[in-house]
């Protein structure tokens, strides 16, 4: 096994010390090389205290130099955050500190990515990458050249010893320089795929970048000029440096200025998990109407459409008025318009000089319109719609059989 990786405190969807629920997200906090869990108790307290919970990531030293077991151990840490955010999907923030961006970190962001293979499916890495929502840089990112890289590993802060023996220093220094002798155009291509990796995430979220003037192993040249970069490839970089403070001791020592900087980077990724929610869901509405098979203007074009075949023409174009039609006082404005069972020519082409045109006119239109009153009701356009009413008594035995033709 690659290094380990384990909940502390409460998780998302409830698991865990406690049976509740988080009020804010998880923060995935790839740890400093040979630290232990009681070295990161205050930094998950201060999570806990905000509402987030914790995923702690511990690297191995063999995954800082070989990125195929770095890509197991960050596919097993999304392994373990999907399921939960399967359950309740939380907005999720990236810790790196010291060595942990090159341990584990990089790997995370070419997985969710999809610019290596993992065990996942694209589904899931899918998930992951619609809740990161920000991330920190506490005394990182680390540049692992040669000679950085030795003073990486013989720092008090790893060998958990005042002074390493000198033996040890004498040897750590022989294998680095073999290797670069043995293997230098192999980790200068790793060291290329390294930091294009975190310049490419710069549109996760807000990014917090943690420093001090006097850090020996993350020096802040190196770490100012990754936030540069950042800013210039236009992400929103909140970059804190102070003058003298220990690897990994910014928050011991400047606890009040550490806690607000982390308060300001949590609160920002859940504002922005929010709007992505809500873009999210607006979108879902808008293709959720667009299936639908029929819209109010498509019903409006087919009731104009059906209104246009079954209106009549004038007999003369002198004559501006509409004769009443049967088939007006069949439909009513609540039905349907019903297919036709037989294609029968339209009106417009029918030839009102014809045989049957001359038949239709001499049975619907009456001999005698004297006593007949005619009444405007409406103009519309270039036509004036006439009603007809004769005095007197109405034959029904007549409108059936007008209706009828």
């Amino acid at each position: 096994m690659w290094g380990r990786h384990y909940w502390v405190g409460p998780r998302p969807s409830g698991g865990g010390a406690g049976g509740t629920e988080v009020a804010g997200g998880v923060v995935v906090m790839f740890a400093w090389l040979s630290s232990q869990e009681r070295h990161l108790r205050a930094y998950v307290e201060l999570y806990a205290a905000l509402g987030w919970a914790c995923l702690v990531c511990h690297s191995d030293f063999l995954t800082l130099f070989m990125p195929d077991k770095a890509a197991v151990l960050a596919d097993r840490v999304l392994t373990e955050l999907v399921k939960e955010l399967k359950v309740r999907p939380v907005p999720v923030v990236f810790a790196s500190f010291s060595g942990g961006p090159k341990g584990c970190t990089y790997k995370v962001f070419q997985l969710i990515d999809r610019r290596c293979e993992g065990q996942l499916t694209l589904d899931d890495y899918q998930l992951v990458r619609d809740c990161v929502c920000g991330q920190m840089y506490d005394s990182s990112p680390v540049d692992f050249v040669s000679d950085l890289g030795t003073r990486f590993l013989l720092h008090p802060s790893v060998l958990k010893m005042p002074e390493p023996p000198r033996v040890l220093s004498w040897m750590t220094k022989g294998i680095a320089l073999g290797l670069d002798i043995l293997f230098i155009g192999k980790f200068e291509a790793q060291r290329k795929e390294y930091w294009e990796t975190l310049y490419s995430s710069v549109h996760v979220g807000p990014i917090l970048i943690l420093c001090s003037e006097d850090d020996e192993l993350a020096p802040c040249s190196v770490v100012q000029n990754f936030g540069r970069r950042l800013l210039e490839l236009g992400g929103d970089v909140n970059f804190v440096k102070w003058h003298s403070s220990a690897h990994v001791g910014h928050y011991k020592h400047h606890t009040e200025e550490y806690r607000a900087a982390v308060t300001e980077l949590l609160v920002k990724a859940s504002a922005l998990y929010m709007s992505r929610r809500r873009v999210n869901d607006y979108e879902i509405g808008r293709s959720e109407h667009s299936d639908t098979p029929y819209s109010a203007s498509n019903l409006h074009k087919t009731a104009t459409s059906s209104s246009d075949r079954i209106r009549r023409v004038p007999a003369d174009p002198a004559d501006h008025f509409f004769l009443p039609s049967s088939m007006e006082y069949q439909e009513s404005g609540s039905e349907a318009p019903k297919p036709e069972l037989f294609n029968m020519p339209s009106v417009e082409s029918m030839n009102p000089d014809g045989v049957l045109g001359k038949m239709l006119y001499d049975v619907c239109v009456p001999k005698d319109v004297e006593g007949w009153d005619f009444k405007p009701a409406s103009i519309d356009g270039r036509h004036m719609h006439f009603t007809a009413r004769r005095n007197g008594n109405l034959n029904p035995i007549k409108c059936i059989r007008r209706s009828r033709l």
